[in-house]
């Protein structure tokens, strides 16, 4: 394994290596935004047949955390993409993205980047409104008690309150991550998200979409992405199979798989299964 830093516009953001192999790079990025790319930790196994890059987006990790609010759009992700790629050499390489990080992964391959082999889209928000839509359903799913819960905390703007968090804990058991525990690598400091990066971009849940990712919408450009590409999600996932593989269906030849026993964190949920069908579509793409 190697790490360090990379200069980016913002600051510098963390990363590390880990692996030898000979076969083609993939980076990943986390979710969030304001994640960190700590529970991605299982995929380190990926790192005997390829390079594995692992980072911190900006404000996340152990990556710098500066204060200016203007930082926190997607364009400024796309770019900081392109740098770190540049730091690092990565002439080739493939793209994994969870959540948010489809979103990067997505508006990155807009921009025509040469020498990306392949994409995957993990458990994707590739249109928020669409993304919305799907939550509602799901949360008339919750008992009627939290739903009210929700709905007044976020009719009178106290979404930061001890309940309303207290009662989206209900929304994530079902749709978000399933098991009774995390790993304990995932408990760790360097494993927290940045509420303010989060919020500034997406909102205080993931069913309540208020910031300035809320008219995201990439799903009519997904045809302009003509590399080989694979669509996942869980059975239980906010990001409905329903919507996923109508998605995957507007990328000409791209895969769809379901992970039939997960939500939304099925590299957590299934790690064998999820890191199974990964190697198996990297080495597809190469």
């Amino acid at each position: 394994m190697t790490e360090g830093y990379v200069s980016v516009t913002g600051g510098k953001v963390y990363y590390k290596k880990v692996g030898n192999g000979e076969k083609t790079p993939v980076i990943l990025l986390h979710g969030g935004p304001g994640g960190t790319h700590v529970p991605f930790f299982k995929l380190e196994e990926l790192g005997d047949e390829r390079p594995v890059i692992f980072y911190d987006q900006l404000g996340s990790g152990r990556s710098d955390k500066p204060d200016d609010l203007s930082l926190w759009h997607v364009e400024r992700f796309v770019e900081e993409l392109g740098q770190i790629r540049e730091a690092l050499g990565l002439s080739q390489l493939h793209i994994l993205g969870h959540s948010w990080g489809t979103m990067l992964a997505a508006s990155y391959l807009l921009t025509k980047p040469e020498g990306v082999k392949s994409v995957i889209f993990s458990s994707p928000c590739l249109s928020a409104p669409e993304w919305e839509r799907d939550q509602e359903v799901h949360l008339k799913q919750l008992p009627q008690d939290v739903q009210d819960i929700l709905a007044k905390h976020e009719r009178e703007g106290t979404t930061d309150s001890e309940e309303y968090k207290t009662a989206m804990k209900e929304f994530n058991k079902r749709f978000v991550y399933r098991l009774e525990s995390k790993p304990k690598e995932t408990e760790t400091e360097y494993a927290k998200s940045n509420a303010v990066v989060y919020n500034t971009m997406w909102g205080p849940s993931e069913f309540c979409t208020t910031g300035n990712l809320k008219s995201f919408d990439v799903t009519n450009r997904l045809k302009e992405i003509q590399i080989p590409a694979l669509f996942t999600c869980g059975r239980f996932d906010e990001a409905t199979p329903s919507t996923v593989e109508a998605q995957s269906r507007k990328l000409p030849g791209a895969r769809f798989h379901v992970y039939e026993n997960s939500a939304h964190l099925a590299y957590l949920e299934e790690p064998e299964e999820y890191i199974r069908v990964v190697r198996e579509f990297l080495a597809s793409a190469d």
